[in-house]
């Protein structure tokens, strides 16, 4: 057993520094004032056609001088495509609201019977978010707190965003160059990007070929 005391002195010698974790960024804060929203996807992340059901999250993007960049996305379940997304330096309901209005406008309007998935983070549960939702004709849908899992493609997809465009974890050096990676990112995401789960194909490429098959049966 070596004490405690030596180990410093030893590492001060050494210029040796331990490793801190980061503490984690929340964003996802859960309205208590929020309406009971009901889980309709229980964790299946696959549909039959385009447009059955959408999956959203909030991430963060640590910038340089210790400031955040927050992305919020809308991914198709059937495609895993990213149809629609929204970057601002705050957390607001209009963050989330963006994102799903830029979705509807992918989609060409109203897309009545659409599932949106998410968590219970406080932006999701906002009145804001809940009109537009019910003007473009969205199901609203939301997993169990605190569960990441009952939004695992939306995580996902985070996962497999950060892992490429912030390398060794460590933040851009300013707001312009995280946008500059996430643009960039997101279209190689759609357009080139091959998913085990789709066959690997691209997303568009495979929402492409799914209508070409529908419309030749």
């Amino acid at each position: 057993m070596v004490n405690r005391k030596r180990v410093e002195r030893l590492m001060r010698q050494h210029g040796i520094q331990g490793r801190r974790l980061k503490r984690r960024h929340r964003t996802r804060v859960p309205d208590p004032a929020a309406q009971a929203v009901p889980d309709l996807l229980r964790r299946n992340f696959t549909a039959s056609a385009p447009d059955r059901a959408w999956v959203g999250d909030i991430t963060y993007l640590p910038i340089a001088s210790g400031k955040f960049l927050y992305l919020a996305t809308v991914i198709d379940v059937f495609s895993r495509r990213l149809l629609g997304w929204s970057m601002a330096d705050h957390m607001r309901a209009e963050l989330v609201t963006d994102a799903l209005n830029a979705t509807v406008r992918t989609r060409g309007g109203r897309v009545d019977g659409v599932i949106f998935h998410s968590d219970h983070g406080a932006q999701y549960g906002s009145k804001a978010f809940a009109d537009a939702g019910h003007q473009a004709g969205i199901l609203r849908s939301m997993g169990a707190v605190g569960t990441s899992a009952d939004n695992a493609a939306a995580e996902s997809f985070f996962a497999s965003l950060k892992r490429e465009i912030l390398p060794g974890r460590r933040g851009r050096p300013t707001a312009r160059a995280a946008r500059l990676a996430v643009f960039g990112r997101l279209g190689f995401y759609n357009h080139q990007r091959r998913h085990s789960t789709i066959g690997y194909l691209a997303p568009v490429a495979f929402e492409r070929r799914s209508t070409t098959l529908a419309i030749a049966a």
